[in-house]
């Protein structure tokens, strides 16, 4: 399984890379591991949510785990879904 570390900060500058991080997995079952984030920004929310619903239409996993604190926290407060656990995202 293909993993992605995020950053600690992910704010408007890094929601270009890493979409691009995630479009060179897309086909295969891929890990986010959150475990370093510090703060989750908008546009980082909105490419995790899309690839989460890219991946669902691929028929792959895609998980979310070792989510930080402020991580899940920021997750919810922006009013996103539930945080997705391992294995939710598919």
């Amino acid at each position: 399984m293909a993993r992605v570390q995020l950053k600690p900060v992910l704010d408007i500058q890094q929601a270009t890379p890493l979409k691009a991080e995630l479009l060179t997995l897309r086909g295969q079952a891929a890990e986010i591991d959150a475990s370093a984030v510090e703060r989750l920004g908008g546009l980082c929310l909105q490419v995790l949510l899309s690839a989460k619903q890219t991946w669902q239409a691929d028929g792959q996993e895609l998980s979310i785990t070792d989510a930080s604190e402020a991580f899940a926290s920021q997750w919810t407060g922006f009013g996103a879904p539930s945080l997705p656990q391992t294995g939710d995202l598919s």
